[in-house]
């Protein structure tokens, strides 16, 4: 059994919206891939902040901002313990991996990118990891590349090596698939990039909730992650980047905090992380970010993706002997996510009569319409697993869709 990989009752203790019945059936969460539920860990890190410590950072000597200011910075060295990279120079406070993704692109793409230039995508991406670099193409005259996936929705390392050339400057790749769950193997694929001088940026939205990340073993020149899919709050995330490339990168936004000096000739910008977070913080979301990093921690990366991994098999088992399922994706390496269409049946519709079982699971192209058009389905249903999830969450999904499965065929 999957429990026994850790202390679930404990685990599942934690998040007490889970204590709560929806249209009459106890909840069973499955969208953790849109945004996961908060243990009482984060959610009272959050209300201490406010309750006890709310001050603006960086800027007073009162006592009360200097503590503020001691909690935002030690959730800068917690993430930065979390990714193991080298300093907290490199770790960015962004409001999530779109903002992340978007501070590279207009930062270092405007300042590195000119036409002709290539910058390669996966066909699996999510849409914030293709819009940023469309908007590049069309006003810079940039090229953009999609490197393709097979029918197990997974990636050809043969067919990236045939892309890459003098012309490839960036590698923009999810780490793990939100509609498909596929893990990409994105140390080897880095190192297929680095070989012709492009730089390697890692979407590690779904990754990081999931999986033990070490951004120097990946070596990755940045890596995104968003808080709220890891069991954090919303409106917070990391950008990492390498030192050496934010050291010379133009800032992103211009205002308070991002600056060292002004006057009307000229501003000198503030040093690392700080030239990238213009303006008041959001401080609660980083501590409650960090409260949240330390609450995976305490479980172990490791044993929450064995863990993981186990439901996934019995998920995956399960949904295979109802008739009519489709899985979508099937790759090797996958991460806790399960995605399905049922013959017949619009995904809209299904789910709906899932959410009045108690289940709320997600029906949506999940802003990775090409991964639909790829599969030639216009959405699927995706269950996202967590911590906080077990086998009878996975029996009440198989006996939630029989019942759909009746009612609509």
């Amino acid at each position: 059994m999957a429990e026994t990989l850790l202390d679930f009752s404990q685990v599942r203790a934690q998040f007490p919206i889970l204590e709560q019945t929806e249209n009459g059936h106890p909840l069973v969460y499955l969208d953790g891939g849109a945004t996961s539920q908060k243990p009482l860990q984060v959610i009272e890190a959050i209300d201490t902040y406010y309750r006890k410590q709310n001050a603006n950072v960086h800027r007073g000597v009162y006592g009360l901002s200097e503590r503020a200011t001691e909690l935002y910075e030690g959730a800068r060295e917690i993430s930065r313990g979390f990714l193991n990279a080298r300093s907290t120079k490199e770790i960015v406070f962004v409001r999530g991996t779109t903002e992340a993704i978007n501070l590279v692109a207009h930062s270092w793409g405007r300042m590195n990118l000119q036409a002709g230039d290539e910058v390669i995508v996966t066909e699996m991406e999510h849409h914030s990891n293709i819009v940023p670099w469309q908007l590049l193409r069309d006003q810079l005259g940039i090229r953009l590349t999609v490197l393709r996936m097979n029918d197990l929705g997974e990636v050809c390392m043969n067919a990236l090596k045939g892309l890459v050339s003098e012309k490839t400057k960036l590698l923009a790749v999810t780490h793990m698939s939100n509609a498909l769950g596929t893990i990409n193997p994105v140390k080897e694929m880095a190192e297929i990039a680095h070989s012709v001088g492009a730089k390697v940026l890692v979407d590690g939205a779904q990754a990081t909730p999931h999986m033990q990340v070490d951004v120097q073993d990946l070596d990755c020149d940045f890596y995104a992650l968003s808080g709220h899919k890891m069991y954090g709050p919303t409106g917070i995330g990391v950008l990492y980047a390498k030192e050496a490339l934010l050291e010379v990168m133009p800032p992103y936004q211009g205002g308070g905090d991002m600056i060292y000096s002004v006057t009307f000739e000229k501003t000198e910008y503030n040093v690392l992380p700080y030239k990238f977070e213009a303006g008041t913080p959001n401080i609660a979301g980083a501590i409650g970010l960090g409260a949240a990093m330390q609450f995976m921690q305490s479980i172990g990366l490791d044993r929450i993706a064995a863990y993981e991994a186990e439901l996934l098999a019995y998920a995956t088992e399960r949904l295979k002997e109802i008739e009519g399922v489709r899985i979508i994706g099937e790759a090797e390496n996958k991460g806790g996510v399960i995605s399905f269409v049922l013959e017949g049946v619009h995904p809209h519709d299904m789910a709906t009569l899932m959410d009045q079982d108690g289940l709320a699971v997600r029906a949506s192209h999940h802003c990775a319409m090409p991964v639909m058009q790829h599969f030639k389905v216009p959405a699927t249903i995706r269950a996202s697993l967590g911590v906080y999830n077990n086998r009878e969450d996975i029996d009440r999904l198989v006996a939630s869709i029989l019942d759909a499965k009746e009612m609509l065929l």
